[in-house]
């Protein structure tokens, strides 16, 4: 993204709130306060150095007053950009022009959401389209499986190829001891699971789960004298292409060409230096498009890329090594979460997921219904 330092800032602090299904009465903003504290333990500052605060949640109107409220704190600059699940991604180029330009020092980006608790529907409502609605779309699972069928229309991408993805994602969840999956999971199961909306099985979606996080970041120099090895911001960028899956220009192809574009030509690197990719997998066609449209594959090639075990442990590539929306948890506005897995790779913290050397990460963000996508590279030291 034009205007922006690579480099200039560091995501220095990480940490989750509880996950799962939490504790009956617990809201949204305690979820974003607990994980806010515990990030700020995480790096070894406190609620008065912060400075510049960003949220987003689907249960708050103001979430970004809400927050600021129960910590006790007033921030320099907000932002409560939402743009559904890749807002955290948007929130971290906004924090690094903030940061850059004097207007905080050391940025909050935070998220909580109890839609298991709650229940989805309303934690998230649904808006009308008058375009959509009469129809009685199944949303949002209707809109990536109409991805997801023009993809093996025009590709050949099969069945097969989604459930690799769900499977990749169990392995890695085995490996994480905060996944809500626990059990191993086959081709054979994915394909024999409950139907959702053609041709997503209900094992081709992303899980229903509470959850939250939070992020902290500060100037690249601060950052040096700091607790834990910094993830150093290398490039960012952004694409809101629709709102309406109806007005998707492309159903194979979505923003994350144009956003990874300008993310990897502001950090200097290319698909080939990518050591992890967290990508949002809301469902398994997620994961194919964005490899594909991240360069990590042409246009077509996702469902053979992920063949084989590629994205699993040990594959040609790290893919969502937490085990992702899929099998780590997914409280409805996941990219936050993508953001930490990426800095804890890069800080060589993530145990027995760990990938071996990992110094570039992408976290790649959606949200809606492929209408946002944002994209953040972030780095360890050798990197800059």
């Amino acid at each position: 993204m034009t205007g922006l330092s690579r480099g200039s800032i560091a995501i220095v602090g990480v940490a989750e709130s509880d996950l799962g299904q939490v504790a009956p009465g617990t809201s949204p903003v305690d979820l974003m306060a607990q994980a806010t504290h515990r990030a700020l333990a995480d790096c070894g500052l406190t609620l008065a150095d912060v400075d510049g605060v960003f949220t987003a949640a689907s249960q708050l109107r103001m979430p970004t007053l809400s927050l600021c409220e129960y910590l006790g704190i007033r921030p320099r600059y907000q932002d409560g950009t939402q743009i559904g699940g890749s807002s955290f991604m948007s929130h971290v180029a906004h924090a690094m022009a903030a940061i850059e330009h004097g207007l905080c020092e050391v940025a909050l980006i935070a998220y909580g959401s109890t839609q298991r608790s709650v229940s989805r529907a309303a934690a998230s409502p649904r808006e009308f389209n008058p375009y959509e609605t009469p129809y009685r779309p199944f949303l949002p699972a209707s809109a990536y499986a109409l991805a997801a069928s023009r993809h093996m229309h025009e590709f050949g991408t099969t069945r097969e190829h989604l459930a690799e993805v769900a499977v990749a994602a169990r392995q890695w969840a085995l490996l994480n001891p905060v996944a809500w999956e626990k059990a191993p999971l086959t081709i054979q199961q994915v394909l024999d699971a409950r139907m959702v909306s053609y041709p997503l099985s209900v094992r081709d979606c992303c899980l229903v789960t509470d959850g939250g996080g939070a992020v902290v970041l500060t100037s690249a120099a601060r950052a040096r004298g700091l607790r834990r090895r910094p993830a150093y911001v290398l490039g960012v960028g952004e694409c809101l292409s629709h709102a309406s899956i109806s007005r998707m220009p492309d159903l194979t192809m979505t923003g994350a060409r144009i956003s990874g574009g300008q993310a990897y030509a502001m950090a200097r690197l290319g698909p080939a230096e990518v050591d992890a990719a967290e990508l949002y997998d809301a469902f398994t066609i997620n994961t194919i498009l964005f490899l594909e449209d991240l360069g990590f594959c042409p246009k077509g090639e996702g469902g053979r890329f992920v063949a084989g075990g590629a994205i699993a442990p040990g594959g040609r590539l790290a893919v969502n090594t937490a085990g992702g929306g899929l099998s780590y948890c997914h409280p409805g506005m996941y990219g936050l979460l993508l953001l930490i897995e990426a800095a804890r790779q890069l800080r060589g913290e993530a145990g027995a997921r760990q990938v071996p050397a990992c110094e570039v990460a992408v976290a790649h963000g959606n949200g809606g219904v492929l209408s946002s996508q944002v994209t953040v590279i972030l780095g360890g030291e050798a990197a800059l």
